[in-house]
């Protein structure tokens, strides 16, 4: 088995999930006592949220490609971000290390292209569903259209993930405002929806969505494990 380095605390509500995620995949994969083999450099999600926050974008980037090469260094063979809006680091990150960076966009991307989906809606941080870096690779590399909500509504999830998300705090009221964001989405033509922020799913699953809901949580972590044990 393969170790697969983590950078987590990006938030740690999320890097728990993920952290389950994997030793479950692992088990069901192999059976008996089997987990991952892993390694996580977890940080202080109050300096990130901080210097994204200031859009110092290039501090943020040195530190990830630091802590990348800081797991590498320790054995790891694959680098996973636990966090979908620090993709932004990963062509950076790339350059440095010798060992793959697993890119979340990408994953989701196959996921949603092996499903026939066009148009998708794309929920996640401000940052996420403002900046390219997501929608680029969904439209150049795979030929997927990523709708966004309207900026009342970009607020309202980018609010939910920072103010309550991120503190451990799931709401029915904000559940429904993401579902109710959610048909929004669909009446303008999204035949799915990306999850596109790894705390999305603590609040939402397929239940509660009409249209397929692509956890990008799951599918990084299911993507993670074929690499561990291929």
């Amino acid at each position: 088995m393969k170790k697969i380095g983590l950078i987590g605390g990006i938030t740690w509500q999320s890097t728990q999930l993920y952290y389950q995620l994997l030793n479950t995949m692992v088990a069901e994969e192999l059976g008996g006592q089997n987990s991952c083999h892993c390694i996580i450099e977890s940080v202080n999600f109050a300096e990130f949220s901080k210097k994204q926050a200031a859009g110092d974008w290039d501090a943020l980037h040195k530190e990830m490609t630091n802590i990348a090469l800081r797991l590498q260094d320790a054995g790891a063979e694959i680098i996973v971000i636990c966090a979908n809006t620090m993709h932004l680091s990963a062509p950076i990150m790339k350059k440095s290390l010798t060992v793959p960076v697993l890119h979340i966009v990408e994953v989701i991307s196959k996921a949603i292209q092996a499903k026939g989906c066009k148009k998708v809606l794309l929920l996640g941080t401000r940052y996420t569903m403002e900046m390219d870096f997501f929608k680029d690779i969904l439209r150049d590399q795979f030929g997927i259209e990523a709708l966004v909500p309207n900026e009342n509504d970009r607020d309202t999830v980018h609010n939910i993930i920072y103010n309550e998300l991120a503190k451990g705090l799931i709401k029915d009221e904000s559940r429904k405002k993401y579902v109710d964001i959610i048909k929004k989405g669909e009446n303008e033509g999204a035949q799915a929806v990306i999850l596109g922020c790894t705390e999305i799913p603590l609040l939402i699953s397929q239940a509660d969505c009409d249209i397929p809901a692509f956890d990008t949580t799951k599918e990084h972590a299911k993507a993670a494990v074929k690499f561990a044990l291929g």
